[in-house]
């Protein structure tokens, strides 16, 4: 599923803060660690299947108030850290979004499993003539 970036913005809301990390004086100063939180309940988005599945999936990256939280402070720049932190929103909504294939059992055939039974006897028989003191 291919989300809307803007349809997605504006459903976002950030908190900033001050990062830790490689940056100097710039770390003290500037608020560059960005938290992103998606409210999934309420969201135009997604359908109530769609947020069914997403509150499952997600249910240990949820916070108290029901937001799917994500969190990035690896650049200096706030900017960059709200783009890295949408990337990952993007990616965690699509991956819990996907279902997996239903695994279709197979029957075998008689002929099939008798030719496999045939084989492990062969196969015991052999192994059975290495045997120390077996004499056929």
């Amino acid at each position: 599923m291919i989300f809307d970036k803007a349809g997605l913005q504006k459903e976002v809301s950030y908190k900033t803060s001050r990062s830790g990390g490689a940056g100097g004086q710039n770390v003290n100063k500037v608020s560059s660690k960005v938290e992103l939180l998606f409210p999934i309940a309420s969201s135009a988005l997604f359908t109530d299947d769609e947020k069914q599945l997403l509150q499952s999936k997600l249910q240990n990256r949820l916070n108290k108030d029901g937001y799917l939280q994500v969190i990035c402070d690896e650049e200096r720049s706030q900017y960059l850290n709200k783009e890295i932190a949408m990337e990952r929103l993007i990616l965690i909504l699509t991956q819990a979004l996907l279902v997996p294939k239903v695994r279709k059992k197979i029957k075998l055939s008689k002929a099939k499993k008798a030719a496999r039974l045939d084989q492990k006897k062969l196969h015991s028989a052999k192994k059975t003539a290495r045997r120390k003191g077996f004499d056929l």
